[in-house]
């Protein structure tokens, strides 16, 4: 499935409170690879920004009074995403946002899972890291991506960082779906089915010194951030 990454700047945090979009950014990503097809757009909100939403992103209703209102590039914007999966970090902000903003525009579509089904990477980060920060800044600490460049928050930026990490999240699980994909019609057999006798041992590969050291080192990180500690070395001291 085609996937792309998003993420919005906003006015304020509430939508509910009438908060508007400012900047929408779109990665997309391609066979776990991202491609040079972004969507980037400024809107013009047509309300004032909150002086602590525009310290977080710097972007200034100045800037933004010659910029395009949502309505104008609703269509392209739904073009770009549809039919894709949506990552976003933290999806039940960004969606709000987006649905408030279609709904405004009177576009026909008034729900963007209507034409895109998201995944929150937010929610992904704290199962496989209970108790640890999973925001972007701990993520890109925690899997060495580089993002020195990110002073302010950007939609682009983020949604470039998140592709980062999101194939960070999830690297080297696609080859855990062979049991997934047996056919349906061997269970119940026997395991034994089918089992060579006279096939050629196999290779037992050992961890060299370098690597058991890479991964004592990675267990030993784990510890320092986790306020629950490393459960692998936890049962090491058994």
């Amino acid at each position: 499935m085609r996937q792309v990454v998003l993420d919005t700047e906003t006015t304020g945090l509430e939508v509910s409170q009438g908060h508007r979009i400012i900047e929408i950014g779109c990665v997309e990503v391609l066979h776990r690879r991202t491609t040079d097809q972004q969507y980037h757009q400024f809107l013009n909100p047509e309300r004032e920004i909150d002086a602590g939403a525009q310290e977080v992103h710097g972007i200034s209703l100045e800037f933004l009074a010659d910029k395009p209102s949502f309505s104008s590039i609703a269509d392209d914007f739904i073009e770009f995403v549809a039919d894709a999966e949506l990552i976003i970090h933290n999806a039940s902000f960004d969606v709000g946002f987006i649905n408030a903003e279609l709904t405004l525009a009177g576009h026909n579509i008034t729900d963007i899972n209507q034409c895109c089904k998201v995944v929150d990477s937010l929610s992904m980060a704290r199962k496989m890291h209970p108790g640890q920060k999973n925001n972007l800044d701990a993520l890109c600490r925690r899997y060495d991506i580089d993002n020195s460049h990110r002073e302010l928050h950007g939609a682009l930026l983020d949604a470039q960082i998140l592709a980062d990490v999101y194939l960070a999240l999830t690297g080297g699980q696609t080859s855990l779906s062979l049991a997934a994909n047996a056919d349906s019609s061997s269970k119940g057999k026997s395991n034994q089915a089918g089992f060579d006798k006279n096939r050629d041992a196999l290779k037992v590969i050992y961890a060299s010194d370098e690597e058991l050291q890479a991964h004592d080192a990675f267990l030993s990180k784990i510890q320092q951030e986790s306020e629950a500690g490393c459960v692998w070395l936890q049962d090491k001291s058994k």
